[in-house]
């Protein structure tokens, strides 16, 4: 009899995996997860942070292209909590994106279990609390997605591999923080840097004498974009964000906020310790802090100033982010080779322009995309969709163009069809640098320039080597434009990775329609979906 419970209880884990859209055929890990309060000092000052497993950061994913990660959340903070997964591109899974227009949030007390399947992905990426201006306190960690074992790398396996969770830091709690921001003013000048959870020197890498290391950086903050720098020592690009890169080698990396980079360092400097610098970008004053870089064998600690990166200039940035380019002959994780796929040879079904700008509205500071500043929803989008729940959001209330009118609060929602292949133009009028994010895509990052982008401007893409990836910058007064391909159907956020800005209003949701309702194109709702506002009381599905 107990054999039978057993096998029954399998069975019923089994299935609830397949219905929630988990391939088995492919392995998968479980991972449990608690969320709590707890204190941490990262800036030599006693602060609440937001806690997983009792850490901060949080713990390290790894997994294999392909695998299955079933991690359940148990939340045990006085609010509401949902964590999201910056890359993962949740394929044909928009339910499992973990923002709060595709989920309910989990309620304090409560679990979820969160079924994700790393699709055809390698590379370096973070999760993140996308809910309550969380990411103030804390709840982030790295994701590193391995390829398979017999999938080649274009590079030598490193004799490490090291996390780099750098970005801005606030000595208040993220109470006070939102309340700034409900308040209608935008947030003020960040109080320091953190790398890895520490402030100055707080943090150490170990490597030995002439050896390789990789180093997966990603900039985790608020509002600040970063520059990263290791003294005495070269960098060399092998990754961006899933994509294999051409391997330039770079004194310093300026990484904007939700970017992820990969660099092969080597230790083939004098025996001591070196200073890991990360300065802002774009900001007065400039703010830096360090961690350590910490020869096995030395006895000497770092000295010596730190060493000195850029601050403001704008163009010496651009240039870099130009010659970042697409490794063509490295392979994929399906595999195919990288360049096979030939974006510059497609031709684009529509145009999309999106102007981002900060209108004060109803007396309080807000920000806008096309004059529109996103307002949540009493019920998470994707559930009123499957649902047919009215009143939530109406399609097209995301323009597709910039409005010259005075802007207004609404709940934006674009809508497009599956398999179009499309481009975005990001036009940025204002004085600061834009970092925007897209869910469930990658995307081709075709040009970037000053000024004002008209059709003229296709003359200067790059239409053959350039990178893909999540989340890409728009400079002070100039424009960006990538093309991608909608081949995943869900409801999708696009935001500003500027988490003020995307908190008062810089975002929408792109809901991409395929007709067809296959799960060929879209799984269907998870079982266990959580089910909130208008939707409180009905069923998801049966097993």
């Amino acid at each position: 009899m107990r054999d039978y419970m057993a096998f029954c209880a399998s069975l019923v884990v089994f299935l609830l995996f397949l219905g929630n859209g988990v391939n088995c055929e492919d392995p998968y890990r479980f991972i449990t997860w608690k969320i709590t309060y707890g204190d941490i000092y990262p800036l030599g000052v006693k602060q609440q942070g937001i806690l997983i497993n009792g850490q901060f950061p949080g713990p390290q994913i790894d997994a294999v292209t392909n695998e299955n990660l079933i991690i359940s959340v148990y939340n045990y903070l006085r609010e509401p909590f949902l964590i999201s997964w910056n890359g993962i591109q949740q394929r044909r899974n928009s339910w499992q994106d973990g923002v709060y227009g595709t989920s309910c949030p989990i309620p304090p007390g409560k679990n979820f279990t969160y079924a994700l399947q790393v699709k055809d992905q390698i590379g370096s990426y973070f999760y993140f609390p996308s809910l309550g201006f969380h990411k103030a306190a804390g709840a982030f960690g790295g994701i590193r997605i391995w390829s398979r074992p017999r999938i080649p790398v274009p590079f030598p396996p490193p004799a490490g591999d090291f996390t780099v969770l750098a970005g801005d830091w606030y000595k208040r709690n993220h109470y006070q923080l939102r309340e700034i921001l409900g308040g209608g003013h935008n947030l003020p000048f960040p109080d320091g840097l953190l790398i890895n959870g520490r402030g100055w020197n707080g943090y150490t890498f170990t490597v030995d004498p002439g050896k390789t290391y990789r180093f997966r950086i990603s900039n985790v903050g608020l509002t600040t974009s970063i520059n990263f720098r290791i003294q005495g020592h070269k960098m060399k690009l092998v990754e961006v964000e899933g994509s294999h890169t051409l391997q330039n080698t770079y004194s310093d990396l300026d990484i904007h906020l939700g970017q992820s980079y990969s660099v092969l360092v080597t230790a083939d400097q004098p025996v001591k310790d070196y200073y890991i610098v990360v300065s802002s970008r774009f900001t007065k004053p400039v703010l830096a802090t360090t961690a350590i870089l910490h020869y096995s064998n030395s006895w000497q600690g770092v000295s010596g100033p730190i060493p000195s990166g850029p601050t403001t200039q704008i163009d010496w940035s651009l240039n870099q982010a130009r010659s970042i380019r697409w490794n063509l002959t490295a392979s994929g994780p399906r595999p195919n080779p990288q360049g096979s796929y030939h974006y510059g040879m497609i031709k684009t079904s529509r145009t999309i322009t999106l102007a981002n700008s900060g209108p004060i509205i109803n007396r309080k500071q807000r920000y806008a995309v096309n004059g529109v500043s996103f307002i949540p929803a009493d019920t998470p989008l994707k559930v009123a969709d499957y649902f047919n729940i009215p009143g939530v959001f109406s399609l097209g209330s995301m323009p597709s163009s910039p409005s010259w009118g005075n802007a207004y609060l609404q709940t934006a929602v674009m809508s497009a069809n599956f398999r179009e292949f499309i481009e975005i133009v990001f036009q940025n009028w204002e004085d600061t640098v834009q970092s925007w994010h897209i869910d469930g895509h990658s995307f081709f990052v075709v040009g970037m320039d000053g000024g004002q982008w008209t059709p003229a401007s296709r003359a200067r893409y790059n239409l053959r080597d350039t990178v893909a990836r999540c989340t890409t910058q728009v400079y002070p007064k100039s424009w960006t434009a990538i093309y991608m391909a909608l081949d995943n159907v869900g409801m999708w956020n696009i935001r500003s990775e500027n988490w003020a800005r995307q908190y008062l209003g810089q975002q929408f949701y792109l809901r991409v329609y395929s007709s067809a309702h296959s799960w060929r194109d879209e799984l269907p709702i998870p079982k266990n979906a959580l089910l909130c506002g208008r939707a409180r009381g009905r069923r998801t599905r049966p097993l």
